[in-house]
């Protein structure tokens, strides 16, 4: 396994490499997938030093960890840390109803998720969404629990307000908060992100390259036909507006001679050694130009450059009804 640099997540977490692979799209939302390429993409970024696997395990209804496990078949299990989200309620159509935060929700969404994955222990685990039927300390106190037996390493949280954290984190440590952090997607930087950085938090940041808006990749006329249709950002005027902001994306990282892509990446990076991006590759050629992010340099003079020309995209991240789960919406 190749080494390459790594950061730590929050001040009382493990290490991790500078950049980890969001498993989601090899099992759901992004349209029909390989299961041999998604495996194939997994053994690449550990061979690469990519350390830090996201999943949840309602991604696929479970097939995700199933397919990590395969990859994980004939590799060392301690060579990778796994982040685990857990909570979020499906059903048989593929749609969404809720989150589920309850103490036995933890225990028993634990013990299914370490048979899918055939281990003995989840490295971060964390609640998909804030469940506001239940406090947020009962959550933490249930995974807290499950830490003194072993059975997770580390706890983490995802898209919750600062007040949330706060909260939380008087409970039982929390290593990091897994929440969008974009280019195009700034809003954690007002009061989620200094909170964060007081309690000693790492950022974990999702949808770096906006669900594929700002990969360079998405090309005028083109229709999103999976989960992307609901987004606003990529419906009419919106996208319009946001594939123009891709222009002036490409234009920099031109002069970078870099990719759109490891230009939005490289962005994310530079936000501190704090912010741990995720980047979704379900193929070894976007793997690939993923990780040569880690190459680029942005100076002073490129993120002033970018900050003065490139706006936050038009359009909410969610449907109305989806951003109503969103503690950090709140």
């Amino acid at each position: 396994m190749t080494a390459i640099n790594q950061r730590r997540l929050g001040a009382s977490g493990p290490a991790v490499s500078a950049l980890g692979l969001g498993c989601m799209g090899m099992s759901d939302l992004y349209g029909p997938a390989d299961e041999a390429e998604g495996v194939a993409t997994i053994h690449a970024a550990i061979d690469a030093g990519v350390t830090l696997l996201d999943t949840g395990d309602f991604y696929g209804m479970g097939h995700n960890e199933l397919l990590i496990r395969e990859a994980l078949r004939d590799r060392k299990r301690d060579d990778v840390l796994l982040s685990v989200k857990f909570g979020a309620l499906r059903d048989p159509d593929g749609g969404w109803h809720g989150n589920d935060g309850r103490p036995e929700t933890v225990r028993n969404s634990l013990a299914y998720t370490l048979r899918r994955l055939g281990t003995d222990h989840v490295d971060v685990y964390r609640p998909a969404r804030l469940d506001p039927a239940v406090p947020i300390e009962e959550t933490v106190g249930a995974i807290a629990e499950q830490v003194e037996k072993g059975h997770v390493r580390y706890i983490g949280l995802s898209e919750v307000g600062a007040d949330t954290l706060r909260r939380a984190h008087a409970v039982h440590p929390i290593v990091d908060l897994q929440i969008e952090y974009a280019l195009v997607t700034r809003g954690i930087e007002a009061e989620i992100l200094p909170t964060a950085r007081e309690l000693g938090i790492g950022i974990t940041a999702y949808g770096v390259l906006s669900r594929g808006l700002i990969s360079g990749h998405w090309t005028p006329g083109r229709q999103a036909d999976d989960f992307r249709a609901t987004s606003p950002r990529f419906q009419g005027e919106n996208l319009e507006r946001n594939l123009d902001l891709v222009e002036t994306l490409r234009v920099i990282a031109a002069d970078k001679g870099v990719s759109v892509a490891q230009l939005a990446i490289a962005w994310v990076l530079a936000r501190g050694e704090d912010v741990v991006p995720l980047v979704g590759a379900r193929r070894r050629d976007r793997l690939t130009e993923a990780l040569g992010a880690l190459d680029v340099t942005l100076t002073a003079e490129d993120l002033a450059r970018i900050d003065e020309t490139v706006p936050e995209a038009a359009g909410d991240r969610y449907a109305t009804a989806q951003m109503a789960h969103l503690d950090s919406e709140r």
